[in-house]
């Protein structure tokens, strides 16, 4: 099986994770410094997911290994890696259609808002109105249409900042999103479902620290953030793992700011409070393997760090790639001299 973006803080962990429970994993990534493509049966570079040459050289990659599952970690490859279920590979991703929708975030709060779960007031940046000037006593969150892990993303405090933020954001303004900003407790949640349907397990996530990625967060079992996720499944069917982002507004309810079509980055904790969602839905993509259940430990903490793997350099240079940039050859050092000698 494949998992892709070797490079990602937590994409080490999903690989030795799998390859602990008895996958052979092929790790790509495009960059030669990425951790897990070491820490991987086989690593492998490959062109970067939302360029033309990305889906032919993973087909090749696929029919090279054998591949008959791939595990899709970055926002550029979604919508051209599922070309891979043309071959017979298990993709572990929503269907099409909702992994389109939530890589636009202004279509995603338009269809979530016409099902009746709750979003942020949001607006084009080239359309905004005078709801926006209302909603700026509390701050407006200005980011580009698509894209990942914060980036683009400023928080101003008046419609005055508007011009000024998208003349310096290097988007046009029909590409950029202006969201009413919510200040309540931050929420990234696992949603587990597959083919059938049917919701597996909901398991919320409090975020206390979020650089790009979040670095700590703990479980909660909070009702009505289950509820809004299962409504998710409901309206939009997105028959695979997703992660919802949202906020707690003032009077508690929650409110949906974004949707990672795929799993979550925090897929770690979810495991680590009981529901593997990563290895379940695998097993269930790959031999109908069992239904994962909605039982997991609220309260459990996750502590994201730098950590060291040691391996044997025979399996370090097995894969025909190094992290050391093309060409550097390391100077020779010699001893100082002792004094007195």
């Amino acid at each position: 099986m494949v998992v892709t973006t070797a490079g990602s803080a937590p994409t080490p962990g999903t690989i030795l994770h799998l390859r602990a429970q008895g996958f052979r994993v092929v790790a790509t990534d495009v960059d030669p410094a990425a951790p897990g493509l070491y820490l991987a049966d086989r690593g492998y570079l490959v062109p970067p997911g939302d360029s033309e040459a990305f889906l032919p050289r993973m087909r090749a990659l696929c029919a090279e290994e054998e591949v008959v599952a791939v595990i899709p970690l970055v926002d550029e490859e979604l919508l051209h890696v599922g070309g891979l279920a043309e071959d017979g590979v298990e993709v572990l991703l929503p269907l099409p259609g909702f992994v389109a929708t939530c890589l636009d975030k202004y279509r995603l709060m338009c269809e979530l808002d016409a099902a009746g779960i709750g979003v942020p007031r949001t607006w084009l940046a080239s359309e905004w109105s005078v709801e926006a000037v209302e909603a700026a006593d509390r701050g407006l969150v200005v980011k580009p249409r698509s894209g990942r892990g914060s980036r683009g993303v400023s928080v101003i405090d008046s419609v005055s900042d508007l011009a000024r933020t998208v003349a310096e954001s290097g988007y046009a303004a029909d590409e950029l999103i202006v969201q009413e900003r919510i200040t309540g407790p931050e929420y990234t949640v696992s949603v587990v479902a597959w083919r059938d349907g049917e919701v597996q397990a909901v398991v919320p996530k409090e975020v206390v620290l979020k650089q790009g990625v979040t670095k700590y967060a703990i479980t909660r079992r909070h009702e009505a953030v289950i509820e809004t996720c299962r409504a998710i499944q409901s309206a939009l069917r997105a028959d695979g793992p997703f992660n919802v982002q949202l906020c707690l507004d003032e009077a508690g309810v929650p409110r949906v700011f974004e949707i990672n079509p795929r799993f979550s980055s925090t897929a770690a904790l979810t495991a680590a409070a009981g529901v593997d969602e990563v290895t379940g839905l695998l097993r269930q993509a790959l031999s109908s393997g069992p239904r994962l259940t909605d039982r997991w430990r609220e309260g459990v903490a996750m502590v994201r760090r730098w950590t060291d793997e040691f391996i044997d350099e025979e399996r370090f240079t097995s894969h025909g790639i190094t992290p050391a940039p093309v060409g550097l050859t390391l100077p020779h050092t010699p001893h100082a001299p002792v004094a007195g000698r």
